[in-house]
């Protein structure tokens, strides 16, 4: 199978193009799309044999759900068994957007699209391709990232061919994502609403809207052994070839513990990869040493993190040192990648 990548532009939509993913969704087939979190493989989320094609083609465990797309948040009320009132007040305040509720499903959701559980995850994105294909291929579209399970995800159309090339007939280039984390997920099934993976959306906005809400004590822990009600609780996620190693303290601290670390495996012929920010990169004399962005610019570190870890792939690095991102507003989404995609290998200095 040869995969077509579409160019497409959010400002002036090929029509035609989106016709025709559309048409391969509805046929049961799948299409990669931009968001504005990360790039989607998308399936028809109602459709068994679909939602199995996704966890094919990314190579994911089964019991890993998928989050339901939609365009009208009448159709999320449509597959849900009941909508709490905290639903509606969510969505008024926060979709189209990155964030994802969970809530209890009805029957017209395969447990092949949830990964077995009686809940289903939805989100509405704020992206107009993504909500036009989602309108024209039947209002539900199942999407994980377009990455190959376990990698970092695709913030780049380029990220999913180099993944998927061959996998899937179709490709809807959008250009760069906005944002580059994937969503808040909050599960309103809980007495108290419990955050499941943060994200752009942090506790404190969700607590204005809502009152309080608990955060899972699994999100900075290692992975639990528990069956996972949300995308990315338990397995390793979004990691590169090369080890990922996280230095943790204060920052003068960390640059002479990388330095340490990087000096002592470059004498041992390893190629070294060190994400450090506009601050510090000029302290750092050997490997391959890349800025995620100011420190004080959150989004930009957020924007630039799968990228970062993509190009060190590209240059062959054995191992990658960083420095931790405890920044005050998606610090915890931002760190929370990252532990994923070191394994929850961190050193505090």
């Amino acid at each position: 199978m040869k995969t077509e990548v579409i160019k497409i532009d959010q400002n002036n939509m090929d029509t035609e193009a989106l016709e025709r993913a559309a048409a391969i969704i509805r046929d049961g087939g799948l299409v990669a799309f931009p968001t504005e979190t990360v790039y989607g493989l998308g399936a028809d989320a109602l459709s068994a044999e679909a939602s199995k094609k996704i966890y094919a083609a990314k190579g994911r465990p089964s019991d890993n759900p998928l989050i339901v797309h939609v365009a009208e948040f009448s159709d999320m009320e449509k597959i849900a068994q009941e909508m709490p009132e905290e639903a509606k007040k969510l969505a008024d305040a926060f979709w189209p957007g990155p964030l994802t509720m969970i809530v209890r499903k009805n029957d017209k959701v395969p447990y092949e699209t949830t990964g077995g559980m009686d809940t289903v995850a939805v989100r509405m994105p704020n992206h107009p391709v993504a909500l036009e294909l989602i309108r024209r291929s039947g209002g539900y579209i199942a999407a994980p990232s377009a990455n190959t399970s376990g990698k970092p995800s695709p913030t780049l159309a380029e990220h999913v061919a180099f993944d998927m090339d061959g996998r899937i007939p179709m490709i809807l280039d959008g250009g760069p994502v906005g944002i580059g984390i994937e969503s808040t997920i909050v599960d309103l099934t809980e007495d108290i609403p419990m955050i499941l993976r943060p994200g752009y959306i942090t506790p404190k906005m969700l607590e204005k809207v809502i009152g309080e809400v608990k955060m899972d004590p699994g999100i900075i822990a290692s992975d639990s052994l528990q069956k996972p009600k949300a995308p990315g609780m338990k397995y390793k996620h979004y990691a590169p070839k090369a080890d990922l190693i996280l230095v943790d303290g204060e920052e003068e601290k960390v640059v002479a513990k990388i330095n340490a670390l990087a000096k002592e495996a470059v004498l041992l012929g390893k190629k070294v990869g060190i994400i450090g920010t506009d601050e510090t990169i000029d302290r750092y004399p050997e490997g391959e040493v890349v800025s995620i962005g100011a420190r004080s610019d959150e989004d930009a570190i957020a924007k630039h993190l799968y990228k970062l870890l993509r190009d060190f792939d590209e240059k062959e690095v054995d191992i990658i040192y960083s420095e931790s991102f405890a920044t005050p507003r998606i610090g915890q989404a931002i760190m929370n990648r990252l532990l994923k995609a070191a394994g929850h290998q961190v050193i505090t200095v």
